[in-house]
């Protein structure tokens, strides 16, 4: 049977509010899912959020690393929409997060970006991406999975809204035509440490998001003109440009800081809570 969009949103919306994971994600059953009909699943979480007086904050891209796309027959990153109560801005560059409502969440730094413009598909390269930019500072973004076991496609990955449970966003860093030949060599090779408690867990580099955070953003633009009634990115949109380590499980009760070297951002921590 073909997928109903408007009941598979409430399926997983469901799954979140009951902490109860979907046993068989929706490209396993019968009939499959694919993109097409992944993206029409996320355009109606979109809805009933609005319905519920929500609004989208920005966008999310996923799979930003092209090692993966072949094996996961993937053209380019997929996407999904952030909102007004998951986004928050970390107060001095701290902020706590309540784990209650998640089922089992995980952490991932990135770089968030605010636009200060449209950005469309014809943008190729990183300069021109950041000549729409007006900030970008570090960022957590917490993903929780309503599949069981964290198994799931791409279309899956989609159709729930990117798995995205939250992103705290730190201090940003603001984006002028005088720096940006600056942060176009920076991106790529900036440095970031993930560290639990005082102790290390991950190293990543700026160029695990598709070479860099800023080609990211471009060739987020390009996919979302590629999807039939997906809005082009426009000011005021926040993007999270995809994950700089691998992503992470968390618990209550834990402290993580990400920290950056070869870019002028100070170092983000956030307190977990399990309430």
């Amino acid at each position: 049977m073909p997928i109903d969009p408007a009941a598979l949103a409430r399926e997983i919306l469901d799954a979140y509010a009951a902490r109860q994971p979907i046993a068989i994600p929706p490209s396993a059953r019968d009939g499959g899912l694919d993109l097409a009909s992944a993206y029409a699943v996320e355009s109606e979480v979109v809805r009933l959020r609005l319905a519920e007086g929500r609004t989208t904050t920005g966008l999310k891209a996923g799979f930003a690393n092209k090692a993966v796309w072949r094996a996961l027959k993937l053209e380019t990153l997929v996407w999904a929409h952030m909102y007004d109560d998951t986004v928050r801005i970390a107060s001095g560059n701290e902020a706590t997060l309540s784990l209650a409502q998640m089922i089992a969440p995980k952490i991932e730094p990135e770089i968030v970006f605010r636009l200060k413009g449209p950005l469309y598909a014809n943008v190729a390269d990183a300069a021109a991406a950041l000549e729409s930019v007006e900030w970008l500072a570090l960022g957590f973004e917490i993903i929780d999975c309503p599949y069981a076991d964290w198994k799931f496609q791409p279309a899956d990955f989609v159709a729930a809204y990117g798995l995205h449970a939250a992103l705290v966003v730190g201090e940003p860093l603001m984006v002028t035509r005088s720096n940006i030949p600056e942060l176009v060599e920076q991106l790529p090779t900036f440095k970031v440490r993930l560290v639990k408690n005082g102790d290390l867990v991950e190293e990543g580099s700026g160029r695990n998001s598709l070479r860099s955070p800023a080609l990211c953003l471009a060739e987020l633009a390009r996919a979302m003109a590629k999807q039939d009634g997906a809005e082009p990115l426009a000011a005021g949109n926040l993007v999270s440009s995809g994950t700089l380590t691998e992503s992470t499980p968390i618990q209550p009760g834990a402290t993580w800081t990400a920290s950056v070297e070869g870019l002028d951002l100070p170092a983000l921590t956030v307190r977990l809570l399990a309430d």
